[in-house]
């Protein structure tokens, strides 16, 4: 089994990598220390303390190994490789919705970095993948739950 390529904008590359020396560095030993404290506190068979502290630390050796396996896969995207002339993974997209009139920027992120409360959405999204390798102007149709969205393509920035 392949594992998959990542796709990560720079900022994406040092989010990921700055999250994993945190976790190695200061979230490892914190949970450590709770669980020496809770060992203290006698019997670990009926202790919260002890059963919390062993599931946050598996959460996060779990945490590194994806951290480490997003980045040991990663395909970083240069500014330098983001065409304004059309969209690609990278690119900061206007569009109008050609029913309400509504303007909205977008990213285009790979889905590793995706954070539609930030408007970087993942080019494998609907949105995305209607915009990608489309030119400003152009008309797009994306299908929803409730239907289809028309978008145009309004700009394209870096």
């Amino acid at each position: 089994m392949s594992d998959k390529q990542v796709i990560l904008t720079q900022d994406g590359l040092k989010k990921l990598e700055e999250e994993l020396d945190n976790l190695k560095s200061v979230k490892r030993r914190e949970v450590a220390e709770r669980i020496k404290v809770a060992i203290g506190y006698g019997d670990i068979s009926e202790n919260s303390e002890y059963e919390d502290a062993k599931n946050e630390q598996a959460f996060i050796e779990g945490r590194v190994l994806t951290l480490e396996k997003m980045l040991r896969n990663a395909r970083i995207i240069n500014n330098d490789e983001i065409d304004t002339d059309t969209v690609s993974i990278g690119s900061t997209v206007i569009v109008e919705d050609l029913e309400f009139g509504d303007t909205m920027e977008y990213t285009i992120v790979g889905t590793a970095e995706s954070d539609p409360l930030k408007n970087k959405i993942s080019n494998e999204s609907p949105v995305g993948k209607a915009i990608l390798g489309k030119q400003k102007g152009t008309v797009v149709e994306v299908s929803v739950p409730a239907g289809v969205i028309q978008y145009k393509i309004v700009d394209i920035k870096l």
